[in-house]
């Protein structure tokens, strides 16, 4: 009886802090996909999409891919891109490890005309000095 109790009060104090973490990587992830800012990556992160070298690795892999989307939405003629994930389909908290999956939509144009993509985007995160910072994400499209 002593542990099932015990049990109940570590269960008490845990879901909060998992409950808040599962929100803040999410923050985060709406913020970087806002701003389309590389601040809110690790120093070094890992980037794997569905155009141009697919693969951009290393310490600046965020800021990297974001340099070859543009040169890529310049020469392909893409415009008004908006990415909108929806609620995550799976999180998972490992202390300062996260994993999440998040179906998405990505709307733009191309050359004028209006374009719909559904994808998945699977995003890893890492909690560095208390903040929770992108590591990696690959987007799917289905």
């Amino acid at each position: 009886m002593r542990i099932l109790i015990l049990a109940a009060a570590i269960a008490a104090v845990a879901l909060p802090a998992i409950a808040s973490d599962k929100t803040d990587v999410d923050a985060v992830l709406q913020a970087y996909n806002k701003e389309s800012s590389p601040t809110y990556c690790a120093a070094k992160s890992t980037i794997i999409d569905d155009f141009g070298q697919h693969y951009w690795p290393g310490p600046a892999g965020c800021a990297d891919w974001l340099k070859s989307f543009n040169a890529e939405s310049k020469t392909e003629g893409w415009t008004d891109a908006v990415v909108s994930p929806g609620e995550p389909v799976t999180v998972r908290i490992d202390g300062d490890h996260a994993y999440a999956v998040y179906s998405a939509t990505y709307d733009y144009k191309e050359k004028g005309k209006a374009m719909h993509e559904k994808g998945i985007w699977t995003v890893a995160y890492e909690k560095q000095g208390g903040t929770w910072r992108i590591v990696s994400w690959a987007w799917g499209t289905l």
